[in-house]
């Protein structure tokens, strides 16, 4: 194995040396910065366009309700036919005119109200009033039933029933959903980085294959020392692209956000809008702090040092096989057939570990997929957040994954030395299944 040091050192100078592997080094965290602040400044030119709405009111009802926002303005009209109103609402450029007839009762006058758009509206628009109209409705049919205002009140509040450990920890209702999303986040992350760096090694050895050059090297070096070598070479050469990838795009995205004055909140339109469109804002505060909160208590440290071993045992075990699939083609063209079979375990990773960590992380599936060594690379981390020991994932679990997936990263780099062994030297055969089994035989 002493040849095996030169042969990573090799085949990491030949990866960052390479041209184009230097210029997307350093090209695409410009390019992914450009993005993010693009769709940042788009957000905020959408959100601050400012909507008039024109209420024509012809009602005893609705007289002290539309007040005006950060993003809505209501405009009265009194005094004038519905024609004329719609006319002034079209001419002045307002977005619309929302009218509200005389009738006799609350139920007629909101069944026959009308929004008058120029153009369908947004739904956001259309819930803010509707959720005005339904509001209104209650309280009146309750009062009907002869229910005060105060009891409205109080018979409105929610109930919700507080969760704690044994051990005597709040925590939030929605933890095990925050937990799934933060592993799902990491778990994506090692999912597109095999997808992106596994062809790393099948190119490479494709490449030696068509220029003959593996002819000489594999008469004085093992093919399973070869095969080590070159996936160990690929993979740190694709986590050096990545690790300046994350520092770069941090250090780009800080001095956009210093430069042009972007509000990170912009990031995250959905809570403003709901913040915007409800009135109890201090409830939505109580809430938002409840969930950070519960966000912070995520073993953050804990969750990278596993992020880090799953992420290399992961991408060494799909290089491994990314790159038995190089050893048996002659052309980037044949490889098609084999590359779904090595997706499938990836997306079936995300799918199922989003729907069962998502409602049971520790249940059968959860546990069984966080043990497949295919599989264990995505599905732990989404558990992981959780903390481990009592509540989260248990040690032997995690011990018993991290040793399944090192024994299984070792097996298959076996099983693809031997058919390295026979595939490197053959030419002008697309091979199968089959053959493929006969040269792990050999």
């Amino acid at each position: 194995m002493n040849k095996l040091p030169l042969i990573i050192r090799r085949e990491y100078l030949a990866k960052v040396r390479n041209k184009s592997f230097v210029v997307m080094t350093f090209l695409s965290p410009i390019l992914m910065v450009g993005m993010v602040v693009l769709i940042a400044y788009l957000t905020k030119i959408n959100d601050n366009e400012k909507r008039i709405i024109g209420v024509f009111n012809e009602s005893i009802y609705f007289s002290n309700d539309f007040h005006t926002t950060e993003n809505t303005s209501y405009v009265q009209f009194r005094d004038i036919s519905l024609q004329a109103a719609k006319d002034s609402t079209m001419s002045a450029g307002y977005y619309g005119l929302l009218h509200i007839p005389n009738e006799k009762s609350l139920e007629e006058v909101v069944q026959k109200a009308y929004f008058f758009t120029k153009e369908a509206p947004s739904a956001s628009t259309i819930d803010q009033l509707e959720d005005l109209f339904q509001e209104r409705l209650r309280a009146r049919r309750l009062q009907d039933f002869g229910v005060s205002t105060e009891e409205f009140a109080l018979m409105d509040e929610k109930f919700e029933i507080k969760t704690a450990t044994f051990a005597g920890q709040q925590n939030l209702k929605g933890i095990n959903v925050i937990n799934a999303v933060v592993g799902g986040a990491f778990g994506y992350l090692i999912m597109m980085f095999i997808i992106i760096y596994g062809g790393f090694v099948m190119r490479s050895v494709i490449e030696e294959k068509t220029s003959r050059i593996i002819e000489v090297i594999i008469s004085s070096v093992k093919p399973f020392q070869l095969m080590m070598g070159k996936i160990i070479g690929a993979s740190l050469a694709g986590i050096t692209q990545f690790a300046i990838w994350v520092i770069s795009a941090t250090l780009l995205l800080m001095v956009a956000v210093f430069v042009f004055d972007i509000d990170p909140s912009n990031f995250n339109s959905t809570v403003r809008i709901a913040s915007k469109v409800t009135p109890e804002v201090n409830e939505v505060n109580k809430i938002a702090l409840e969930v950070w909160t519960d966000f912070s208590k995520i073993p953050w440290f804990m969750l990278i040092c596993f992020f880090v071993i799953y992420f290399a045992l992961g991408y060494l075990i799909y290089s491994s096989i990314y790159a038995a699939i190089g050893a048996a083609v002659d052309n980037e063209t044949d490889t098609q057939q084999f590359i779904f079979p090595i997706i499938l375990p990836l997306m079936l990773a995300i799918y199922v570990g989003f729907f069962s960590v998502f409602s049971n992380p520790h249940g059968p599936i959860a546990v069984g997929f966080s043990l497949f060594p295919l599989t264990s690379p995505i599905v732990m981390l989404m558990r992981l957040p959780g903390g481990i020991g009592e509540g989260g994932v248990p040690i032997w679990e995690l011990v018993t994954s991290i040793v399944l997936l090192i024994i299984t990263f070792v097996g298959i780099v076996w099983l693809a030395a031997k058919i390295y062994r026979v595939g490197i030297l053959m030419y002008g055969k697309k091979p199968t299944y089959k053959e493929l089994f006969k040269w792990i035989k050999y």
